[in-house]
C-alpha cells in the first residue's frame, strides 16, 4: 500500500472518529489518533525530503555524465582531430 494511500486512510479515520466522538464517547481515542496522525505527518515529510534528495542526486549524476562525455570528446579530438 502506498504511503499517500495510508495517509488518506489515517486522515479519513481521524475525521470519522472526530465526527463520532461526541455521539459515542470516543474521547479516550483522541490522544492515540492524534499521535498516529502526527507520526504519519512526520513520515510524509521524511518521504518528501528523501524524494527531493534522490532527485537532486539524479541531476548531479546526469551532470557528471555530461562532463565525462565532454571530456571524452576533447580527448578524442586532441588525439585524432586535425593537426
Amino acid at each position: 500500500m502506498s504511503l499517500s494511500r495510508r495517509a488518506w486512510i489515517v486522515a479519513a479515520s481521524v475525521g470519522a472518529v472526530e465526527a463520532l466522538k461526541d455521539q459515542v464517547g470516543l474521547c479516550r481515542w483522541n490522544y492515540p489518533l492524534k499521535s498516529l496522525a502526527q507520526h504519519t505527518k512526520n513520515n510524509m515529510r521524511s518521504y518528501s525530503q528523501a524524494k527531493k534528495l534522490s532527485s537532486s542526486i539524479i541531476v548531479k549524476n546526469e551532470k557528471a555524465e555530461q562532463s565525462e562525455e565532454s571530456l571524452r570528446k576533447v580527448m578524442y579530438l586532441s588525439c585524432w582531430g586535425p593537426n
